[in-house]
C-alpha cells in the first residue's frame, strides 16, 4: 500500500470531508447537525480562522482528516497546538495516515513555534492509543466537561 499524501483541505473536499466527519461522528457517538457541520466546513475554509484541516489522501480518496488549532497556554505564555479530531477510514487504519497526519500537525507546531501539542482521546480507544503511545507522552490529566447552563 502506497503511503498516504497529507495535505490541506480545499474547497473540493466537502462531500469527501463530509463522510469522513460524519464517521469520525459515529465513531463518538456524537449527532452531527446540519448547522455544526456548517460551521466547522466554514471554519476550515477561512485561512483567518484558527482551525486548520489537514488530510490523508490515497488514490485520489480521502481516508483521514486531522482538525487542529493554536492555543494559548497561560502557564507558559506561548501559543501551543491542540489537535482536536482525528479519523481515518476504519479499512485504512495501521496504514500509517493517522502517524502521518500526527505528524504534519507536529511539522506544523514547529513552523509555528508551538512548544506543544496536545490532544484527547476517548479511554477505551485502545488501538488509536497504542499509537499515541508511540509519538507522544501520556499525561496525567484527567478531562472535565461541565454544561454551560
Amino acid at each position: 500500500m502506497t503511503p498516504p499524501y497529507i495535505r490541506r483541505l480545499t474547497p473540493d473536499d466537502y462531500d469527501q470531508w463530509r463522510g469522513l466527519y460524519q464517521g469520525y461522528a459515529d465513531f463518538y457517538r456524537v449527532a452531527l447537525t446540519e448547522d455544526g457541520v456548517q460551521a466547522t466546513w466554514s471554519w476550515l475554509m477561512d485561512a483567518g480562522h484558527v482551525c486548520t484541516g489537514l488530510v490523508a489522501e490515497q488514490q485520489g480518496q480521502l481516508i483521514g482528516l486531522a482538525h487542529f488549532r493554536g492555543m494559548p497556554s497561560p502557564l507558559r505564555g506561548q501559543i501551543i497546538g491542540f489537535l482536536d479530531d482525528l479519523f481515518v477510514v476504519p479499512n485504512h487504519r495501521s496504514s500509517g495516515a493517522a502517524a502521518a497526519l500526527i505528524l504534519a500537525v507536529e511539522a506544523e507546531a514547529k513552523a509555528q513555534g508551538w512548544g506543544v501539542v496536545r490532544w484527547i482521546t476517548r479511554d477505551d480507544n485502545y488501538r488509536a492509543r497504542g499509537l499515541y503511545d508511540k509519538l507522544a507522552e501520556k499525561t496525567n490529566w484527567a478531562l472535565y466537561e461541565m454544561a454551560a447552563k
